[in-house]
């Protein structure tokens, strides 16, 4: 598991030192253990959860801004993705990890203590509910729901100058035609993940009207 991680990681050219691999091999190992008892993913072969899930989630390092201190939230957070392996990657970011789904919320706090990840906050709320101590630079989300309503749910937690950011699979061009007024598409690029078959693309948006 190590290797074929080593082997992703590096052909998408990403910084991402030992102990963070390594941590992100642990943390694959817990998702696979509690997905056996609680369905946090369809995936379930561990070969297939780097490919579609560590990669998947570290192929957007790239296109996030760079700079230390990084107030992020990944909504619909699941079982940490895109979260976890963010926070992993980079431990000078603050992560947020918000999900509605107390099981889930159960398995993301055990993360952040096994792990353990010192940067990450685990809030158990619907988005739209979500009042945070303070806007965040980065909201992003990952297989959560359509352009319109990620962008409707989730704009009052953004910054400002914040970015929105979807990760989709198929460039989703009738999603973006009916985002909602003051939300601007920055940028749509392909991702190549390796071992990934599939489009992937991410969306990065910003609110205009804030």
């Amino acid at each position: 598991m190590i290797d074929a991680l080593a082997t992703g990681i590096d052909a998408l050219r990403l910084d991402v030192d030992q102990a963070a691999r390594q941590k992100l091999s642990t943390y694959l190992a817990l998702l696979d253990k509690w997905n056996r008892m609680h369905n946090l993913t369809a995936i379930r072969e561990p070969a297939r959860m780097i490919t579609h899930h560590l990669l998947d989630s570290l192929a957007v390092l790239p296109h996030l801004p760079v700079r230390p201190g990084l107030h992020i939230v990944d909504v619909g957070s699941g079982g940490g993705l895109p979260g976890i392996p963010l926070a992993i990657a980079r431990p000078a970011w603050r992560v947020a990890l918000l999900d509605s789904n107390r099981k889930k919320a159960a398995f993301l706090n055990q993360a952040a203590i096994e792990l353990p990840l010192a940067n990450v906050e685990v809030v158990a709320a619907r988005v739209e509910d979500y009042t945070p101590p303070a806007p965040f630079d980065v909201v992003i989300a990952r297989a959560y729901a359509n352009l319109a309503t990620f962008a409707a749910q989730a704009r009052h937690l953004l910054a400002s100058g914040g970015q929105l950011v979807a990760m989709k699979g198929a460039h989703p061009r009738e999603e973006i035609a009916q985002l909602p007024r003051g939300i601007h598409v920055v940028d749509t690029m392909r991702l190549d993940v390796p071992g990934v078959d599939t489009e992937r693309h991410l969306v990065i948006m910003q609110d205009v009207a804030s």
